[in-house]
């Protein structure tokens, strides 16, 4: 066994992937205070060729050196828009027909392992602030909220992380299909 060289991973570049069909899925980072959490979540977004991030309120945007840091490039292949608020984004992504989920720990979530996504549906990940988690306003709107299972002592995954385990349970679910 070998490691592969990256020549040998036949990656698309940036122009493929503007090209190519996407996954109909939105992240909405609603109040992200970490730069570095920020250049994850493009990482991971262009990793599962997702439509699109939603950068909404305090969130940071590109250009950024300490996005950059960590999304490795990610900025150029994953579209991006920018909202005052995650409210904003919510209306706009209704008027597009996406169903909206907050990932968030609510007393009516979803547990992620049952959350069964239509192969149809375009959706939308909300995630919320490091400190404070999705804004009360936010989780009266959306269409419902997914929460991740967590069995240690800990109340929450990293946001980067959060994303991760989201898009990989989404992907797998939307391919099988």
């Amino acid at each position: 066994m070998r490691k592969l060289k990256n020549s040998e991973l036949n990656r698309i570049n940036v122009n493929e992937f503007k090209n190519a069909k996407k996954n109909p899925i939105v992240i909405v980072l609603d109040n992200i205070r970490s730069l570095n959490n920020i250049g994850s979540v493009f990482r991971t977004s262009d990793a599962f060729r997702i439509e699109g991030i939603h950068l909404c309120g305090i969130t940071a945007t590109p250009p950024h050196r300490d996005i950059q840091k960590t999304a490795l490039g990610a900025t150029k292949s994953v579209d991006w828009k920018y909202f005052s608020s995650t409210i904003e984004s919510i209306n706009y992504l209704k008027k597009n027909n996406y169903k909206i989920y907050a990932v968030e720990q609510v007393d009516k979530s979803i547990m992620l392992n049952d959350f069964k996504p239509d192969i149809d549906d375009k959706l939308a990940f909300i995630f919320g602030n490091e400190v404070n988690g999705v804004e009360d306003s936010v989780i009266d709107i959306v269409d419902n909220c997914i929460e991740i299972p967590q069995y240690g002592t800990k109340h929450s995954f990293n946001i980067s992380v959060s994303v991760g385990i989201v898009l990989w349970d989404a992907f797998l679910k939307l391919k099988r299909k």
